[in-house]
């Protein structure tokens, strides 16, 4: 029994990649900032955001979508409060955008979340929005992406021009 067992580590650790020290990249914390989800990919086109709205719809979940202005998209000593003596569990700073509209509730169609982004860039073409997804059985915020950002935004950079080595 141990021989087929290290056997069987043994075809997981060939087929397995391994990192190499060489190719690790180190943070660059210094004006740096993400966003939610996919924040590091190129912003996404219509057809990207539809098939993620379709995954969130065959998942049940609930699309809305939230909007701010570049000011305050990010989060600074000057537009948040800040819990004294320490952050606690699952505290997010600015994680509360203005909601567009109600969330999309009974939402079948992606056509339908692309639509409303285009509603909402049209009403705040300076303004970053973001897509999130309810799980209402748990009640939480399973996801959030950005969808829009203002054309005047330069806070997008390719993951190799992030890291300081």
């Amino acid at each position: 029994m141990a021989l087929s067992m290290k056997s069987a580590v043994a075809r997981v650790q060939a087929k397995a990649p391994v990192a190499k020290a060489n190719k690790m990249m180190v943070w660059q914390p210094v004006n740096n900032k993400f966003f939610e989800t996919f924040s590091y990919l190129p912003p996404l086109n219509d057809n990207q955001i539809a098939r993620q709205v379709d995954y969130i719809i065959n998942n049940g979940w609930t699309p809305c979508l939230e909007f701010a202005a570049p000011d305050s998209a990010y989060t600074s000593n000057t537009n948040v409060v800040r819990i004294q003596n320490g952050a606690t569990c699952n505290y997010y700073d600015n994680r509360y955008w203005t909601m567009w509209k109600l969330p999309m509730f009974g939402c079948t169609d992606p056509s339908q979340v692309l639509k409303e982004i285009a509603a909402c860039t049209k009403a705040c073409p300076d303004a970053y929005i973001r897509m999130a997804a309810f799980d209402a059985s748990r009640q939480v915020q399973v996801t959030s992406m950005l969808v829009h950002r203002p054309t005047t935004a330069k806070d997008w950079k390719a993951p190799d021009r992030r890291q300081l080595a």
